[in-house]
């Protein structure tokens, strides 16, 4: 089981899009990810112990780091925390490597 990661669903927090330009890289990190068939990622999913992060959202964080050359764990959590472009990526959760 997965924890709730949903790019179309409509919530109240703030929209963080409208800080990311048009032709901004999270856009096309997201339509990649999208693109991946949603059984690509059935191997991940477990059904024992707590709800894990949904595969695409952490695809969707790599890959943001990756761009702009963050390859450190620990950075990618700082960069989910921080950067605007990451929060869009993921919803706004913040995955933790002690967790």
């Amino acid at each position: 089981m997965y924890k709730n990661y949903n790019m179309k669903q409509v919530t109240l927090s703030l929209n963080l899009d409208i800080y990311l330009e048009e032709n901004d890289i999270a856009f096309a990190i997201d339509e990649l990810v999208e693109s991946i068939p949603v059984d690509v990622f059935s191997v991940f999913e477990h059904r024992m112990g707590t709800s894990s992060y949904h595969p695409k959202m952490m695809l969707n964080l790599i890959l943001c780091g990756y761009t702009q050359s963050i390859f450190s764990v620990r950075k990618i959590e700082a960069m989910s925390k921080d950067s605007i472009r990451a929060m869009w990526l993921t919803q706004s959760q913040t995955p933790n490597q002690n967790n």
